[in-house]
């Protein structure tokens, strides 16, 4: 194909009028991208320090000024393509039919999300908290959007899902303050009730870590056939639960010892969990 000097002129006439028309369009576009990408990083940044001010809880402070960031990217995104002169009708309706698409692949996940933010909103348990749901039991290390970090007393982290997190049954262990331990020690026929939960009293009120309100207990819990099970209930601050937990036992069977009464082979934890 041969090109003479006239057709070389013309097409370098249309390249240039095409060029000065069209160029304000893009200068245009790219000053609304730039100024737009500087003015969403400074909203963004007011926006963090207002949740900041008023101590909202600092997951749901990023989860919330991510969103706000991604939204306001997309607009100036369209905002940029329309004033290039790109028909964005169709663009629309292509982002449409791909959130659809991720949205149903990704049920479970968006469930999950889902699960995540009634968490962050309601907060039946907080970063600290010893928590027990889904079978397991642990402290709560970090609440992210998707699924809880647990760390368990033997020091597992577990990952549980937020969709059947916020829809199960959650036992919060923290969120009084303080918890009872409840004991059974089992005596023989033969032992002096009295005296064995006299002992048993003595114990308790000789450990401070035991809270003296509310009162502790100790009761007859059941007769059976070769023991008297007594309930032993004390309280204890969080902290000291398992300290407490551990050290009734030990001292009613050092101070049985001391006064000849024999426990019977059944000691049982009633409590599900120590920590």
């Amino acid at each position: 194909m041969n090109l003479n000097p006239n057709q070389l002129t013309d097409y370098a006439n249309t390249f240039i009028t095409v060029l000065v028309d069209y160029s304000p369009k893009v200068i245009s576009a790219f000053l609304i991208l730039f100024i737009g990408l500087y003015t969403i990083r400074l909203i963004n940044r007011f926006i963090r320090r207002i949740m900041i001010k008023r101590q909202l809880d600092p997951t749901l402070t990023k989860f919330l000024a991510d969103i706000l960031l991604w939204v306001l990217r997309v607009l100036l995104f369209v905002t940029f393509i329309s004033k290039l002169g790109i028909e964005t009708s169709s663009f629309v309706a292509i982002l449409g039919a791909m959130g659809l698409a991720v949205g149903l692949s990704l049920q479970g996940s968006l469930s999950n999300f889902a699960g995540g933010m009634l968490i962050i909103l309601f907060k039946p348990f907080k970063v600290g908290d010893t928590i027990e749901a889904q079978g397991v039991t642990g402290s709560v290390s970090e609440i992210q959007i998707f699924v809880t970090k647990l760390i368990t007393p033997n020091n597992q982290t577990i990952f549980v899902p937020n969709g059947s997190l916020s829809n199960g049954t959650i036992i919060n262990y923290s969120l009084q303050g303080y918890r009872r331990a409840d004991l059974t020690i089992a005596i023989s026929y033969d032992t002096d009730i009295k005296k064995a939960k006299d002992i048993i009293t003595e114990v308790l009120k000789s450990n401070p870590k035991i809270l003296q309100t509310p009162a502790a207990e100790v009761s007859v819990k059941n007769l059976t056939d070769n023991a008297i099970q007594l309930a032993v209930r004390p309280w204890a601050n969080n902290e000291d639960f398992g300290a407490v937990f551990a050290e009734t036992l030990e001292n009613c069977k050092l101070a049985f010892d001391k006064e000849g009464i024999i426990i019977q082979p059944f000691v049982k934890e009633l409590a599900k969990n120590q920590s």
